[in-house]
């Protein structure tokens, strides 16, 4: 099948034509290091696990202590990958021109900044709002560091099932933030964002398979082909689809509000990771996932946010009567 977009279909895709954003703003360098393209996604599954909690809404200094560490400690492990990968990104055609392998930057510097991030984060966490968020930020730091860069990336083709665990570890920032500890709330956002990885990464990784095949890093897509990707993706779609759905359960208030408006999430993730399955050769398919894969994440956590507002708990309550009104009128034989 020949993909409806023609500029996907050279053996190697650059990163701006996936992210636009890239081509039209350029950052500086010592911001670019950071990966600030990142830190809002992170900082959106921090509210979700807040707002799954009973401890919503924060104080706003609480709410600005917790994401401000959140950012400083992510836009840390950011810096740290940079430096870690810096003669790997030189090596690849789509990360040369990054600031340490083209030299726009200095190793040590971009060292001396990370640490900086993180001493910044773990005081503004430990005095803004508790041990235990701060102490859970650090580790999502260092398993996106320690666990994923330098561990797994290299050496297996589930690196992103296993790594994804760093990225899954904001919800639990959240939910440690407004109560004091993690519960069930969390842990079910926390594993969301699990499942949800490998599928939105492996999406990327179809594009840039031929960048990661030149240096050795054995992505999916790589080892076994995009085929059994798509098929891999298709897995842990089902899978985000349906454990999304408990978000109704684990929802103090506002689940079926929630459950309501999912709806339509669901429905256009598995239509698009329908369509790379039929064609998993069409970049263009792969690319249409990968950014609705983003947007299907914010989307979760603002309907997080919007079920904790004093409407949804109306709408849930009138609903339940509504049909409790109903049952009771038809008769029972």
């Amino acid at each position: 099948m020949v993909s409806s977009t023609p500029d996907l279909l050279q053996s190697t895709v650059s990163r701006e034509q996936i992210v636009p954003s890239k081509k039209l703003l350029k950052l500086p360098p010592w911001l670019e290091v950071a990966k600030p393209r990142l830190i809002p996604l992170l900082l959106a599954t921090t509210l979700g696990g807040m707002a799954l909690t009973d401890g919503w809404p924060l104080s706003s200094p609480k709410l600005v202590c917790t994401l401000g560490g959140g950012a400083l400690a992510a836009a840390a492990a950011g810096a740290l990958n940079c430096l870690w990968e810096q003669d790997l990104d030189g090596r690849m055609k789509r990360t040369s021109g990054r600031a340490l392998p083209s030299g726009r930057l200095s190793p040590v510097g971009v060292f001396a900044g990370a640490i900086s991030c993180t001493l910044a984060a773990a005081t503004l966490l430990v005095s803004g709002v508790n041990c235990l968020a701060a102490g859970l930020s650090l580790l999502g730091l260092c398993s996106y560091v320690l666990l994923y860069t330098a561990f797994l990336k290299p050496r297996t083709s589930k690196n992103i099932v296993f790594g994804g665990v760093a990225g899954a570890i904001p919800p639990l920032v959240g939910a440690a933030a407004a109560t004091g500890h993690i519960g069930l709330g969390g842990w079910w956002l926390f594993s969301l964002v699990m499942v949800w990885t490998p599928a939105h990464f492996w999406a990327l990784a179809i594009l840039l398979k031929d960048d990661y095949e030149s240096v050795g890093i054995p992505m999916l897509p790589v080892v076994r082909g995009s085929a059994f990707t798509a098929r891999a993706i298709s897995t842990y779609g089902w899978a985000t689809v349906v454990i999304s759905g408990f978000g109704i359960l684990a929802l103090p208030e506002g689940g079926l509000l929630y459950g309501i408006l999912l709806l339509p999430f669901n429905t256009r993730l598995l239509q698009m990771v329908y369509r790379l399955g039929e064609s998993p050769e069409d970049l263009g398919h792969a690319k249409g996932l990968f950014r609705w894969s983003i947007l299907y994440m914010f989307g979760i956590c603002l309907l997080l946010v919007i079920s904790r507002l004093p409407m949804a708990a109306q709408f849930d309550t009138q609903s339940i009567a509504l049909i409790s009104e109903m049952t009771g009128m038809i008769p029972i034989s």
